[in-house]
C-alpha cells in the first residue's frame, strides 16, 4: 500500500477513471471536476491517494486558502473503497494531508462531515479534530 500526493505529471486516463468510480461511493449524484483542474500546476489544492498494485483504494483532498484570520485548509472528499475500510487507510490519508498542511505553513485545518457518518466522526475525533461551534450555510450557485 502506498500513500502519495498526486502531481500534475501523475495524471492518466486510467487514474481519472478510478477516481471517478471511487468517488461515486461517497456521492453518486455530484458532477465531478476533472483531476487536471484540481491539481493543475500552481494549484493550492493537495490530493493524496492510496494505491495498492495499481488499484486506487482511497483519496482525500486539502483545499488551501489565505484569509485575514490566517492560512487555512479545508479537507474535502475523503473516501475509502468500501471493500477496504477498516484497514487504517483513511487515517493514513489524513496524516499525509496534515503533513502537507504543516509543510505549507497552514495554521488551521477544517473539515465537514455529515452527522450520520459515525465512523468518519470517530476517526476525526481520534486524530484531534474538535467540533466547531458554528453554523455552516450553503448556497448552490449552479
Amino acid at each position: 500500500m502506498i500513500i502519495d500526493t498526486l502531481r500534475p505529471e501523475d495524471l492518466t486516463a486510467p487514474l481519472q477513471e478510478q477516481v471517478s468510480a471511487l468517488y461515486t461511493q461517497l456521492n453518486p449524484t455530484i458532477s465531478q471536476v476533472r483531476l487536471s483542474e484540481i491539481i493543475a500546476r500552481g494549484s493550492t489544492t493537495r490530493m493524496v491517494v492510496c494505491r495498492d498494485a495499481g488499484t486506487l483504494l482511497g483519496l482525500a483532498l486539502l483545499a488551501q486558502y489565505i484569509v485575514i484570520s490566517g492560512r487555512k485548509g479545508m479537507i474535502e472528499d475523503v473516501v475509502v473503497d468500501t471493500a477496504n475500510r477498516g484497514r487504517g487507510i483513511g487515517r493514513e490519508l489524513l496524516n499525509k494531508l496534515l503533513e502537507e498542511a504543516k509543510k505549507d505553513g497552514l495554521n488551521e485545518v477544517l473539515l465537514f462531515t455529515g452527522h450520520h457518518r459515525i465512523a468518519a466522526i470517530n476517526l476525526y475525533r481520534s486524530m484531534g479534530f474538535q467540533l466547531k461551534e458554528s453554523g455552516l450555510y450553503t448556497l448552490k450557485l449552479s
